[in-house]
């Protein structure tokens, strides 16, 4: 994963997914959620050595991929925060799952290690509201009675573009604490009352392993490839539980995706002993109208192609690979997507 930061890093908004084998003039153009950066890049690679068809894809946040694929200069945009009909109809778009993460804590508190800390989600609200900033504060040293916590001042790490993995975790927080609801809310960008911002799940998981006494909130991936100390969580049904593929697979099982309009269904704080409480799909847009067959067409093979064969590969990264029914029942609805009045989907 640090040689996915780094790559990130050198080339900026049009970060490559996957490596230098994909070449610069790729097939298939894509922009948004940094959130499935990880496993995107993974796929890539491997279709693109199956295929030699290649993936560019742009790693910017899920604010600037639906205004990527909104203007129409991209084949699909990327973004964790779903659209809801309404706003899928005034854009002209439709939109799918596409895979299930968790979306975790991480710190950089000196001594400890992953998993030794342990939060509820409000006292992690009231962390982000200013409200909580030394580390031994009394309302932490409650949860963690053993930990030797040090007084060192908290530094809040947050998203500062417009971002899916902002959504998700300003949800989850707006859900548990009515405070956090009342005085920032939930949306991609918010006003954060405290703190340090990064762009990218890449910059907050930088800026949280560069600063002592940061905390931060990343995708999984990023987390567990660069061994970051995670935190452990109370969840909805007040258990303690760990961030991993089971989990998050707890949390979206119960998620009825035939009944979700538009495939709009968020997944934080779902009910279940074993459920992870931040825990969230990313989903693919594009417009049903191609602008280009060719490239739009080669996308949904992409798609299907992940779907079907990707599994272990994003099993590899703890993401929740979407199960069988349900992609079976997004690629119904890929038949939407035409050129020239032709259906794209079955692909010829």
């Amino acid at each position: 994963m640090k040689k996915l930061f780094r790559m990130t890093a050198a080339l900026g908004v049009s970060a490559l997914v996957a490596t230098a084998g994909v070449a610069a003039a790729a097939d298939i153009s894509g922009a948004g959620a940094t959130f499935p950066y990880p496993i995107y890049a993974k796929w890539a690679e491997a279709y693109k050595t199956k295929t030699g068809v290649g993936l560019n894809y742009q790693s910017i946040g899920s604010g600037g991929g639906i205004k990527q694929i909104q203007a129409d200069t991209v084949t699909f945009g990327a973004s964790d925060k779903p659209l809801e009909p309404k706003d899928l109809a005034a854009s002209n778009l439709i939109q799918w799952p596409m895979i299930i993460g968790g979306v975790v804590p991480v710190v950089n508190i000196p001594g400890l290690k992953p998993g030794d800390l342990l939060l509820d989600g409000p006292t992690l609200a009231r962390i982000y509201l200013g409200e909580i900033n030394k580390w031994n504060d009394a309302a932490i040293k409650k949860l963690n009675p053993k930990l030797n916590l040090p007084t060192t001042d908290i530094a809040p790490v947050q998203r500062s573009d417009g971002s899916g993995t902002n959504f998700l975790f300003t949800y989850y927080l707006s859900t548990v604490s009515p405070t956090f609801k009342s005085k920032v809310g939930a949306d991609t960008a918010v006003q954060w009352p405290t703190g340090i911002g990064a762009k990218g799940n890449e910059g907050v998981a930088n800026m949280t392993a560069q600063t002592e006494g940061a905390i931060g909130y990343v995708e999984y991936a990023y987390a567990k490839q660069n061994k970051m100390t995670y935190v452990r969580m109370i969840n909805h049904d007040g258990k303690t539980v760990a961030p991993e593929a089971a989990a998050f697979q707890a949390a979206a099982a119960s998620a009825d995706w035939s009944k979700a309009d538009g495939f709009y269904l968020i997944l934080t704080d779902q009910p279940g002993a074993t459920s992870w409480p931040i825990t969230g799909a990313s989903f693919i847009l594009m417009h049903p109208q191609a602008k280009d067959a060719a490239s739009s067409t080669e996308a949904l093979k992409f798609f299907d192609w992940a779907y079907k064969s990707g599994v272990q590969l994003a099993q590899d990264l703890d993401y929740v690979p979407i199960p069988e029914k349900v992609y079976k029942l997004v690629e119904s609805k890929w038949t939407g997507i035409q050129a020239g009045g032709k259906p794209l989907w079955p692909a010829k």
